[in-house]
């Protein structure tokens, strides 16, 4: 089995110690392989933050991070730093890659990154980038689960969130669901849920979801969701007489509970690629 762990928008320099030690406490029961790091790790982008980030994900000790900046990674107030070096603060504490991957016998997981240093708030997919993925997944092998990681939202479930939506993610959509991609993996709203796209969208050929993380650790949590992240379960249940693995995924929300002290299993979505879209 292979276990990714979503921490979203944790936004260190707003933590709740008290949850950073529960989510610590969890990540070691659960011993993910993978932690996706999907954006605002930061409040404010200073190197404190980022320093204060970077020893959390140590703790955690999960043995690979893919990291990808969010809009409060970037300098808000220091115009220089977002003009001229607006991931330096980033790259010093996760590394030069910003759009990373990973890849084994269960999955196939492409982060990217979304933000733009012209851009306040509202994130971009661009062409090209849209395109690089489209190859990358339509190149995987069909037994693998093929995730792309991006920090604000492709889709929506309410209209009054659909500023947040990525610029390109008409695109995107159409495009990825082609190309075979089986989750897109997102954060920036604080509103956990997962999405089955292709009951919204019967011309999509293939099933697609789109799971969404809650602020993970912040106490900037919306009224209607508090703290909580996403654990990703894909799991190898049988085999052709190819060898190829045929493979289950099962996507957990793990909320925040202030009176247990702890992350409790709030909800459970089995995800079923073979099942038809609706017509």
């Amino acid at each position: 089995m292979t276990v990714l762990l979503q921490v979203s928008d944790p936004h260190f320099g707003t933590e709740r110690p008290a949850v950073v030690a529960a989510l610590e406490r969890l990540a070691h029961a659960q011993r993910p392989d993978v932690l996706l790091l999907s954006g605002d790790i930061t409040q404010r982008a200073t190197a404190a933050q980022f320093e204060a980030a970077r020893a959390f994900v140590a703790r955690l000790q999960v043995p690979t991070v893919l990291a990808i900046p969010g809009n409060h990674d970037i300098s808000l107030f220091n115009l220089a730093a977002r003009l001229f070096w607006p991931y330096a603060h980033f790259r010093r504490a996760f590394g030069p890659e910003l759009e990373p991957e990973f890849e084994n016998d269960a999955v196939l997981v492409l982060a990217l990154k979304t933000t733009r240093r012209w851009r306040h708030a509202d994130g971009e997919l661009s062409s090209a980038q849209i395109e690089r993925v489209a190859q990358r997944l339509a190149g995987a092998r069909p037994s693998l689960w093929r995730v792309v990681v991006v920090h604000q939202p492709i889709a929506v479930t309410r209209d009054e969130d659909r500023h947040n939506l990525l610029h390109g993610h008409n695109a995107a959509l159409t495009r990825w669901a082609e190309a075979g991609a089986d989750l897109i993996v997102g954060g920036h709203m604080h509103l956990p849920f997962v999405l089955a796209w292709h009951e919204r969208n019967p011309r999509i050929a293939r099933p697609m979801w789109v799971v969404q993380a809650g602020t993970a650790v912040s106490n900037r949590v919306r009224a209607d969701a508090g703290n909580s992240v996403n654990i990703i379960r894909v799991e190898a249940v049988a085999g052709d007489v190819a060898g190829n693995a045929e493979t289950t995924c099962t996507v957990e929300r793990w909320d925040h509970s202030a009176s247990a002290r702890r992350f409790e299993l709030a909800a459970v979505y089995p995800l079923d690629r073979h099942k038809a879209p609706a017509s």
